[in-house]
């Protein structure tokens, strides 16, 4: 049995009017997930609205959380919260949580988001970890891409589980822009990134873990990319909340 296909559509800090939740959660709703997993990253002030309002086996992923759970902690979410909702993932380590494009928020380690991920799974629920590279890493080449992407991965060595963890590789150099890395650029650096898996963790790990590509995925380039044998699925941004995302979707199942 090959790896099951997963796609994820980040709202990021989106959409301005909650009027327009009812039209994207429409959108998510007539996608055709029997073949592919689906789940979606609502802002934080707009989870509570849509959690439960997916029909068709979509899931709902917040876009970060604390690792402490409930308590005096001001502006975080905890998983206690999510997992009484009946959440089933989290995203964590999302470039732009990492400190990418200028925001002047505090970047976020690679140990920090272990720790967090560890909470989450012990608390029963699935992390989407986002991992990658910057354009300057990016120019030096294949070898200088992985060995950045692996400061990212080895904090995660000892809990990285296929059933339990999926990794979103984001070519930070093509979020937002426009810009998709090739499809032989992407092929090229999930295989690195599985082949690192393989002789670092186990080879029955690398062979089931999905790894998602994560840069300007959108309906025209998604067929394409969706054909890489290391590429199981997309984390779509700004494209998640157009009606072309059922076609990423069905790109990949």
């Amino acid at each position: 049995m090959g790896r099951r296909p997963i796609v994820g559509g980040n709202w990021k800090c989106n959409p301005a009017e909650i009027s327009k939740l009812d039209g994207l959660v429409a959108n998510i709703n007539a996608c055709d997930t029997s073949g592919c997993d689906v789940y979606v990253c609502p802002s934080p002030l707009h989870v509570g609205l849509v959690y439960n309002k997916f029909t068709n086996g979509a899931c709902v992923a917040p876009q970060n959380c604390n690792f402490k759970g409930c308590g005096a902690y001001t502006g975080e979410m905890a998983v206690d919260q999510m997992v009484d909702m009946g959440m089933k993932w989290c995203l964590i380590g999302h470039s732009e949580r990492r400190g990418e494009f200028g925001l002047p928020t505090p970047v976020e380690s690679s140990e920090l988001l272990a720790t967090k991920c560890k909470y989450i799974l012990e608390k029963g629920m699935k992390c989407i970890y986002a991992i990658g590279e910057p354009l300057p890493i990016r120019e030096k080449g294949i070898d200088a891409v992985l060995a950045y992407c692996v400061e990212q991965l080895t904090p995660f060595k000892d809990i990285l589980d296929p059933e339990t963890v999926v990794l979103a590789y984001e070519p930070v150099w093509s979020i937002g822009t426009g810009v998709t890395a090739t499809p032989e650029q992407a092929q090229e650096t999930h295989a690195a990134i599985r082949k690192w898996i393989s002789e670092n963790v186990s080879p029955k790990c690398a062979e089931g873990i999905r790894i998602q590509y994560g840069g300007s995925a959108n309906a025209k380039n998604a067929p394409e990319l969706s054909a890489c044998a290391d590429v199981d699925g997309f984390l779509v941004g700004g494209a998640s909340l157009k009606p072309e995302f059922d076609v990423d979707v069905s790109a990949k199942s």
